[in-house]
């Protein structure tokens, strides 16, 4: 990437997508700027004018042809909060897609961690639609290196996680990283440089892509399209380092798509099937739905699957006190150092409760495990490369 653009982050350039037609506000921006430019030079010689408006147009000309060679014969979906929040409990509950290739995910990123040699700070939960979406991964993503440091750990559930609505929980905070599935934790990283070095606020995530990675998420066929992930909703709570409590907070019941907390994604990155097309993101029925779909076939037009009444108080074996959930046995953790390449494998799991068989799967360089942030658009750095030659040529 060029060094101008080093301190940029992505949000910055997320109206533009790598596919699609040239949204109306930044063409405006562009073209209010051009018109400038064009009126600036309106009293000096017509070679000069021919000259500096033949650089614009260029630069229009290669960025609109850049976004059809670009574009990608699929469409997922991602939205990403406004916001940023550092540590917290964040509890969804939803229904994953089944189809081998196809990732459901929640997950936490600091925004701009794709740029340059920046830290990348990440958690995820990663569902697979392979085996009959049975298993979904925990991830730690960290590091100024590429590839980034994986933490991996894949979870196997007694029975799909795709045939119903199900209550996925992250808890976030400055001690400990845990993850649990419909109230029972299957992970948990206490007091490592895997957690410590998670110090910025991230922005939430959801989205439904695909990766060319087929010995982790194994073989595609685009016959099972199009396939949906349904969130009911996400309830956070912030983290309070004086009382170690969660506590306050909001809830999205997604009765509506709350375009103040949310936006939605039109970008895509390296090793994914998928662009991610905001056409693809719908609420209906208080369900958000998020579609994987042909690039000609975008939306959602049927009726989101019910859910049964669950209370969020009692989603969660674990009290909303985190130092209640700190007193969990040491042998339930999940020991992790970021200079690691394995993890001794960890079961956290009770006999009452639903069992969730863990395989340690951590390595330094991974097939996959990354939701994905972000992508500068390459539209945006060649329309901003026309504005550069304007103003060279203007000296």
């Amino acid at each position: 990437m060029n060094p101008a653009f080093a301190g940029m982050t992505t949000e910055m350039f997320q109206p533009l997508g790598v596919a699609g037609t040239l949204p109306a506000l930044p063409f405006l921006f562009f073209s209010s700027i051009y018109f400038y430019y064009f009126l600036k030079l309106f009293f000096v010689t017509e070679v000069k004018v021919m000259r500096r408006l033949l650089c614009v147009f260029t630069a229009i000309t290669l960025g609109l042809v850049a976004q059809v060679v670009n574009a990608k014969a699929y469409k997922g979906a991602e939205i990403y909060s406004s916001d940023s929040y550092l540590y917290g409990r964040y509890e969804i509950r939803m229904r994953v897609a089944n189809a081998s290739g196809v990732l459901s995910t929640f997950f936490t990123y600091k925004n701009g961690s794709e740029v340059g040699n920046t830290f990348w700070e990440e958690i995820d939960i990663e569902v697979f639609g392979k085996e009959n979406a049975t298993k979904w991964q925990s991830n730690i993503i960290l590091g100024s290196s590429r590839p980034t440091i994986h933490t991996e750990q894949v979870h196997t559930a007694p029975a799909s996680l795709a045939d119903a609505y199900h209550t996925y929980v992250v808890e976030w905070t400055p001690d400990y990283v845990a993850w649990f599935v419909d109230g029972v934790e299957a992970r948990r990283i206490t007091g490592t440089s895997t957690v410590t070095s998670l110090t910025n606020p991230q922005s939430l995530r959801f989205n439904i892509w695909s990766s060319e990675s087929v010995p982790w998420v194994g073989a595609w066929d685009d016959a099972v399209l199009p396939v949906y992930q349904f969130v009911n909703y996400i309830d956070y709570k912030a983290y309070n380092a004086t009382t170690k409590t969660f506590e306050g907070g909001w809830r999205d019941d997604f009765n509506n798509f709350d375009s103040a907390r949310w936006g939605k994604a039109n970008w895509s990155f390296d090793t994914n099937r998928v662009d991610f097309a905001p056409e693809n993101v719908v609420v209906k029925d208080g369900i958000l739905v998020l579609a994987l779909t042909k690039e000609n076939a975008t939306g959602f037009s049927g009726t989101p699957p019910a859910d049964a009444p669950v209370s969020s108080s009692s989603a969660s074996s674990v009290a909303v006190s985190s130092s209640a959930a700190s007193s969990i046995a040491a042998s339930s953790a999940a020991p992790s150092s970021i200079a690691a390449s394995s993890i001794a494998a960890s079961v956290a799991a009770s006999s009452t409760a639903v069992a969730m068989s863990s395989v340690a799967t951590s390595k330094a360089t991974s097939g996959g495990g990354s939701g994905g942030g972000g992508a500068v658009n390459l539209l945006w750095l060649v329309l901003l490369g026309g504005l550069a030659l304007v103003g060279r040529n203007n000296k």
